[in-house]
């Protein structure tokens, strides 16, 4: 299990400020040195648990909140808005944006607004309006990092209370909303429910089920339901701190959050994360023990940030045929492949759709040196039919990823060396530098392009290296 340390410099200097003290005035109520809470301002250390709860007993704050309080969201935040194009030749590392962030704060803070305000790649990926709905919605999920702990508690023990009253899964959920919400059950033919896959019926008290639906999309279906009628109180007061003035950011928001306390019914924390770890994340597997799909294991992986109990950090990304992307989460990973306008051919998120159901595994490199073990595989979308004249089924390829640091815990990674080959991929060609690449199909953003008569290189997009 993945034990993340936490490193919140800038929010303890904050609070230290916030509260007029200087740094050995407040080093000498929690019985510190000087020098060590200099280390931990500046995210030389990490903050201790210990230390942790001794500040929120002294000063009275939510230590939760010291996450999202880093300056532009952190270094992995403003190394996503720095992977924009626009800054292609800076070749900006890690370590300079750390260094940055300890030494200024504040210009760091700064950077990020003025990025954000104006559209930029980091703020709205893909060329999105900032103020678009679906990336209000996302936002707020990566500033939770996809880990909503009230809901997945009280998911949790409606799980284990539903397995009292019977073994299937279903059955318990039919019987709770019948029970306590006086809602019937009723799976309906595709000619009755040619467009909808489900539908809340208040005038027959019925929730409608198309016959589309497998059996692990049914069970989502009634938890989906049985948490906005039961979980209903958690999701407002979530909506309501994320204070959205667009409605339809707000409803997304919801949406998801519905859609997280199905999962977590479908995959109870504690025991999914036993399962997890004695598998070594082995998907399927995981699918068959919790009678999941493979998109909702892949959506629950994202998710597992427990205090106390983290699994290891997955991000996720869905994309069509066409590379749009249909769904992002960063979970607690910090991956600018989540964020990034474009993809990179290389990447075999591309070639799932060639060999269907296949898991693909991959390692992966980015240009500033950072690794990335993948996990590929196409799947078709929800009760989805085949559309158009020549009957092309609807399906997306998820990709999952996780540092490379982490493949000793993955069944799937058996044999690859964290430090052994990798495939060089980048953000994108107008976001990649990497000149000898045979796939490009464009030169980087701000670097002049080179034709020349008499010789013609492995890719015919060559370009100024200055």
């Amino acid at each position: 299990m993945a034990r993340d340390k936490l490193f919140a410099g800038h929010a303890v200097r904050r609070l230290r400020r916030r509260t007029g003290l200087t740094q050995a005035a407040m080093a000498e109520m929690l019985a510190i040195s000087p020098s060590y809470l200099n280390l931990i301002e500046r995210n030389q250390r990490a903050l201790p648990a210990a230390l942790l709860v001794a500040m929120a007993e002294r000063f009275d704050f939510d230590p939760r909140g010291l996450g999202g309080d880093e300056p532009g969201g952190g270094a992995e935040a403003i190394r996503r808005r720095l992977a924009d194009p626009l800054f292609a030749d800076l070749a900006i590392d890690r370590h300079e944006v750390e260094e940055w962030l300890a030494a200024a704060p504040g210009g760091a803070e700064a950077f990020a607004r003025a990025f954000d305000r104006i559209g930029g790649g980091g703020g709205a990926p893909g060329g999105v309006e900032d103020d678009d709905p679906m990336l209000l919605a996302r936002r707020e999920i990566d500033r939770w990092r996809n880990h909503f702990a009230d809901l997945d508690a009280m998911a949790e023990a409606l799980a284990d209370e539903l397995r009292l009253s019977g073994a299937d899964l279903y059955g318990a959920l039919v019987e709770r909303l019948r029970v306590r919400h006086g809602l019937s059950i009723r799976i309906l033919p595709v000619e009755v429910m040619p467009d909808l896959l489900r539908r809340l019926d208040l005038h027959a008290r019925q929730l409608q089920i198309s016959e589309r639906l497998a059996p692990a999309e049914r069970i989502f279906a009634l938890a989906h339901q049985l948490g906005g009628l039961e979980a209903r109180g958690e999701v407002d007061a979530l909506a309501r701190g994320a204070g959205f003035a667009e409605r339809t950011a707000e409803r997304l928001f919801r949406q998801h959050l519905l859609g997280y306390f199905a999962g977590a019914v479908m995959m109870p924390y504690a025991r999914f994360l036993r399962a997890c770890e004695a598998s070594g994340y082995d998907v399927p597997i995981l699918e068959r023990r919790f009678g999941a799909s493979f998109d909702q294991v892949a959506r629950r992986l994202t998710t597992l940030q427990r205090v106390g109990a983290r699994g290891l950090p997955f991000f996720l990304l869905r994309i069509d045929r066409a590379g749009q992307v249909a769904e992002r989460l960063a979970g607690a990973s910090g991956a600018v492949l989540v964020e990034a306008a474009g993809r990179c051919p290389l990447w075999r998120l591309h070639h799932a759709f060639d060999r269907p159901g296949t898991l693909a595994v991959q390692m992966v490199e980015l240009e500033d040196g950072a690794r990335w073990i993948t996990l590929a595989r196409s799947t078709p979308a929800p009760g989805a039919p085949v559309v158009g004249a020549e009957a092309v089924p609807a399906e997306h390829a998820i990709g999952l990823g996780v540092a490379a640091q982490h493949v000793a815990g993955l069944h799937a990674a058996r044999g690859i060396d964290p430090a052994g080959p990798a495939t060089p991929i980048g953000l994108g060609c107008r976001a990649c530098l990497r000149a000898d690449c045979p796939q490009r199909s464009a030169p980087p953003a701000g670097r002049a392009r080179i034709v020349q008569d008499r010789e013609r290189g492995l890719s015919p997009y060559r370009f100024a290296e200055e």
